[in-house]
């Protein structure tokens, strides 16, 4: 065998072949004689055409790429539809190198290559055929897949090290040859896994690259309602243990057989029923891992990579996440990096703070803003609670200058299109204190009480704007008990009125009247709502806030209030650690308002509306 550089160096090997050398062909063409020409062009596509032969043609390409101008076209695309990759090594090595010339000498044919190289970025085809229909279109299972993912890239940095506008060149490309949804999960898998591997020697891309990538993600993700994948879910789980029922006993297997069983049924419980949603799990998973490769090095977290990362990432989140509403799984990547360093947590909540007190921002944004900051404090495990009280510090000020503002003005009544940032940050604040009282509490009962009793939360829920009207009722009643239970607030006469005044919308349609009921008026969601996708939900489960049910015992102590005289005998119950520790805290929340309507077992790590009784 010849080395590398001994191989370039070397004569080509002498083989049969028809119509002279290359040269002497185009010569031929150039003087309008084209029997040879398309002689040589038939060589090219044979598909039984020899390595050697091969080899032979590509190194006097690699010689005469001057001559393949723009009149050459047809030929050298017959020279990019050659199936190079799963050729011997000598024949990739000659033909990176061919096509290393052929771009630094006519850049014309720049694009042809890019496209030929990305379009590599997927698994072959195999298509079989029986009278004239095909009867099959599988992923081909090639052992070499990943080592030819890998000469991919080598050629495409072949290509940028010659041409050094080659990205912005690539980048329409690699929009046009994104995999339709509907394509199988590894044809999906295989091009997101590549287009991020471009992120990494082609970095002016990476935004770009992101952006395609999360766009992708987030059509898979409201094309895929949670509430279908539960029930895909819910659909299987019935299926299969039916079929259990009926095949248990029938077949007395091997141990080994067994093993093998175990291996299947494992990798069967991490497939999600809903094809959508086992698309969206399997790339969300690959986004994970590049986020957390690009974050650390050497295990240890490079502070000044993730902050690159986490301003693109802010980007994309900006354009495209804070304006949809109702995903459900993509804008946890952002949940996800915030995890690796508390100060790149309080940066979004900075950034979300902003976007939500700005009045130049349309409102909607500016709710969604508030959705966000509510559901990150009240789910994120990795933020302590001296950030949450910072953050219920600026809400609570800004609500109350808000009530300042308006109280006097003409504006001063219920109406959500007029005030709609003040109700969702009002919301935010709500349910910030559902799932945090306990922390916000804990160690010094005293202090924790003294502290909330400065937040005035009696003018907040006593105003005429009427936040409680407008809330989310879950997310009302059970704010209602907490602040009941520590003599905050006394929300129930409100609450109690509001009902009274609340008359079902009534309108005419052909079949009959309809009484809307106008559950959910803020049109608010929260978007770090459990996370339900079986794979990348291990990335995210460590550091998340799951709801735990509340038992009667719970229910009970909600509805007694805290008696004057007793914060001594607490506190020291408190200092003796007799409460939930930070990690125990249990959050009191629904998913959203829909859940109401739900069976317990649909909604999965959060409840359905938990009633807490009015007191009597």
């Amino acid at each position: 065998m010849l080395g590398a550089d001994e191989f370039i160096s070397s004569p080509p090997r002498k083989t049969v072949r028809f119509g002279g050398t290359l040269s002497e062909i185009l010569l031929k063409y150039e003087k309008g004689d084209t029997t040879d020409f398309e002689l040589l062009k038939h060589q090219l596509s044979d598909p039984d055409i020899k390595d050697a032969q091969l080899l032979n043609w590509l190194h006097e390409f690699r010689a005469s790429v001057t001559y393949l101008t723009k009149e050459l076209e047809q030929l050298v695309n017959v020279l990019l539809k050659l199936p190079w990759l799963r050729r011997s090594r000598e024949v990739v090595e000659e033909y990176l190198g061919f096509l290393g010339n052929l771009v630094s000498a006519q850049t014309v044919h720049l694009r042809p290559c890019l496209r030929m190289i990305v379009s590599q970025f997927v698994p072959p085809r195999i298509t079989i055929r029986e009278d004239d229909v095909d009867i099959s279109d599988s992923d081909d299972d090639d052992e070499n897949i990943s080592e030819n993912f890998n000469t991919c890239h080598r050629a495409l940095q072949t290509v940028a090290r010659y041409v050094p506008s080659t990205p912005q060149f690539l980048m329409p490309i690699l929009v046009e040859f994104f995999p339709f949804i509907n394509k199988s999960e590894r044809t999906l898998e295989c091009y997101v896994h590549n287009l991020l591997r471009v992120t990494v020697y082609l970095p002016t891309l990476r935004l770009q690259i992101l952006e395609l990538i999360i766009e992708k993600l987030l059509k898979l993700d409201v094309s895929t309602p949670q509430q279908d994948i539960e029930d895909a879910e819910e659909t299987a789980n019935n299926c299969a243990n039916e079929e259990k029922s009926t095949e248990e006993g029938l077949f007395d297997m091997e141990e080994d057989e067994d093993r093998k069983g175990d291996k299947v049924v494992s990798a069967s419980i991490e497939r999600m029923a809903h094809p959508l949603a086992e698309r969206l799990d399997i790339l969300m998973t690959i986004l994970f891992s590049y986020i957390k490769d690009v974050c650390h090095v050497d295990g240890k977290l490079d502070i000044s990579n993730t902050k690159d990362l986490y301003r693109d990432l802010v980007s994309v989140f900006d354009k495209l996440i804070l304006p949809t509403h109702a995903s459900c799984h993509v804008q946890y990547f952002m949940f996800y990096i915030c995890s690796f360093k508390l100060g790149l947590a309080e940066a979004f909540l900075d950034h979300l703070w902003k976007k939500l007190q700005d009045p130049n921002n349309p409102s909607v944004i500016r709710q969604t803003a508030g959705s966000y900051i509510g559901s990150f404090l009240a789910r994120a495990k990795f933020i302590p609670i001296i950030t949450v009280k910072a953050c219920l510090d600026l809400l609570v000020n800004w609500l109350h200058k808000y009530i300042d503002n308006q109280d006097t003005g003409a504006n001063a009544y219920c109406d959500v299109a007029l005030h709609g940032p003040f109700y969702s940050t009002c919301q935010a604040v709500f349910y910030t204190l559902i799932f945090r009282h306990k922390q916000l509490l804990d160690g010094n009962l005293r202090k924790g009480l003294s502290y909330l009793q400065s937040l005035n939360f009696e003018r907040i829920v006593m105003c005429q704007l009427n936040p409680l009207k407008i809330c989310i009722p879950s997310v009302v009643n059970l704010f209602a008990a907490i602040t009941r239970k520590y003599q905050l607030v006394f929300c129930y006469t409100i609450i109690e009125r509001n009902n009274r005044q609340f008359i079902p919308v009534v309108r005419s349609g052909t079949g009959g009247d309809l009484v809307q009921t106008c559950t959910n008026p803020l049109d608010s969601f929260f978007p770090f709502d459990p996370y339900i996708l079986k794979r990348s939900k291990k990335t995210i489960d460590p550091m998340y806030q799951f709801w735990e049910e509340l038992s009667a015992e719970d229910l009970e102590d909600l509805k007694k209030p805290i008696k004057k005289g007793s914060s001594e005998d607490e506190d020291d119950d408190f200092l003796k650690g007799e409460t939930p520790q930070n990690d125990g805290v249990v959050g009191i929340a629904p998913n959203s308002y829909e859940s109401n309507t739900r069976s317990p077992v649909s909604s999965i790590g959060s409840p359905a509306d938990c009633y807490v009784p009015y007191p009597l």
